[in-house]
């Protein structure tokens, strides 16, 4: 039986409404033989965008046709947990047809812009890189910054450095410097005290909220405020607060239940995909923010889940990660799945 913890945020917000729930009785594959599929974005046309970790590929998704890959990004390394990792579609795609993409890189961890015919430019680097806890998901928020999750790579002190950009939840304007109005005048900081932040999305009332690796006992979805310490690593999921200093997850699993990555918000519910956990975790959300009772579904039926994405039209697209080096590959993976809204 799936044990968790929830507990409150530190504010409440207006109700949240949203369209309707996608149907998990109706899934369609979208996609198949996927190498390693990461990051997942859509472009305005309705097609998406999905990252090869693995081979730095970016390929080009539609029902009923073929993938097709639209870029390779030069310079991706390959090794453990990193490689290509996050993407984002430009709010502004139609004018200016930037993609961003988060990847591990010979010397650091990095984020580049690009146009599909076009050669990439580094707007943020210095992310240290590692074998494990390398971050990666990057998006947009609904103020038109890049937000960026990124992990401790192994070195947990850097979670609690401000001066490091790891284990921080990150907030850059679209050229890569430090955004307007973060915490710190001039750091990209606006959030620390993670470990490995892989999820990050937005509720309809623009609250952030995000997925986190913790190290043997708790994993967490926390909802983010500029400036909080979320702990670690003197707390792991919900513990000693030391008077407001570190502010508690709002749902804890132990880690054999989800090792959760990536994150999606719809109709009042929070979407988390369990790599470990092989199932889809949901999570109704209070009017308030506040969460409740985690349910599991597709349990173990696609092996491990990597990145769930709502699309314009509403449907939950989910991406399995079987051929990562720590699944059960089973024929025609890695796949995509959608999953259309009722």
């Amino acid at each position: 039986m799936a044990t968790f913890f929830v507990a409150l945020p530190s504010s409440l917000a207006a109700p949240v409404t949203t369209a309707g729930p996608p149907d998990l009785n109706a899934p369609q594959e979208v996609a198949r033989d996927i190498d390693a599929p990461w990051g997942l974005t859509f472009l305005p046309d309705g097609a998406a965008l999905v990252a090869e970790r693995d081979t730095g590929v970016i390929k080009r998704i539609a029902p009923g046709t073929t993938p097709t890959q639209v870029y390779r990004v030069p310079g991706v390394v390959a090794r453990g947990e990193g490689g290509l990792l996050g993407l984002a579609v430009s709010p502004k795609y139609a004018e200016n047809g930037y993609v961003y993409a988060y990847f591990t890189a010979s010397g650091d961890n990095r984020i580049v812009r690009f146009r599909l015919d076009g050669q990439p430019q580094a707007i943020f680097t210095g992310i240290a890189k590692a074998n494990i806890h390398n971050g990666g998901r990057i998006a947009f928020g609904p103020d038109g910054m890049l937000y960026v999750g990124t992990g401790d790579a192994g070195q947990r002190n850097r979670s609690q450095d401000p001066a490091s950009p790891n284990g921080k939840i990150l907030r850059l304007d679209p050229d890569g410097k430090p955004a307007p109005g973060n915490p710190t005048p001039n750091s990209p900081v606006y959030s620390l005290g993670h470990r490995n932040v892989q999820g990050l999305a937005w509720d309809a009332t623009g609250r952030l909220y995000a997925t986190e690796f913790g190290q043997d006992t708790y994993d967490e979805v926390n909802l983010i405020e500029p400036k909080r310490n979320y702990g670690w690593p003197v707390v792991e999921g919900k513990g000693d607060t030391q008077n407001g200093r570190y502010t508690n997850p709002l749902v804890t699993w132990s880690t054999s239940e989800a090792s959760p990555s990536g994150l999606a918000i719809t109709a009042n519910t929070l979407y988390v995909a369990a790599l470990r956990g092989q199932r889809l975790w949901t999570i109704p959300q209070r009017a308030d923010g506040t969460l409740d009772r985690p349910v599991a579904q597709l349990r173990s039926k696609y092996g491990r889940l990597r990145t769930p994405v709502v699309a314009p039209d509403g449907a939950l697209w989910l991406t399995t990660s079987n051929t990562d080096g720590r699944g059960t590959v089973r024929a025609g993976d890695d796949r995509v799945v959608r999953f259309p809204a009722r």
